[in-house]
């Protein structure tokens, strides 16, 4: 499974360590995640008459949609604690921030590199919430 992360998902090293550590991690995370009631159902993904690389395809963009919505509606319950008013538009910019910051992961951005965007948005959100 050697350069698997590079060559199967276009993801550099750099990129793939950034993100997940490592694909024992990766793997772990995964496996903890898909072992809990109200998972995705892999049945359904995983058919006989599909060629692998399509079902194996099909869970990963499965587990993505999953995760990036759990993570959003995590993020607008907890904005919406403190500004209600304000957690749809806060929410989006969020969103919005970590696709590009996991897109810039992925190409192989170095931490100190996406660590000043992260500042940088920080700045924007205390701008935005001092209002």
């Amino acid at each position: 499974m050697r350069g698997w992360p590079d060559k199967a998902f276009g993801i550099n090293p750099p990129g793939f360590q950034a993100a997940f550590g490592s694909k024992p991690k990766l793997y772990a995370r995964v496996c903890d995640r898909y072992s809990h009631p109200g998972a995705i159902s892999f049945t359904s993904l995983l058919r006989n008459h599909r060629p692998m690389t399509d079902c194996l395809t099909g869970v990963l963009n499965a587990a993505a949609c999953a995760l990036h919505i759990a993570a959003e509606n995590i993020i607008r319950d907890d904005i919406t604690r403190q500004y209600p008013q304000d957690a749809v538009r806060l929410t989006d910019f969020m969103s919005t921030l970590m696709s590009g910051l996991f897109a810039k992961a992925r190409a192989g951005d170095s931490l100190e590199c996406l660590g000043k965007t992260v500042r940088l948005a920080g700045l924007a959100l205390r701008q935005i919430l001092a209002c």
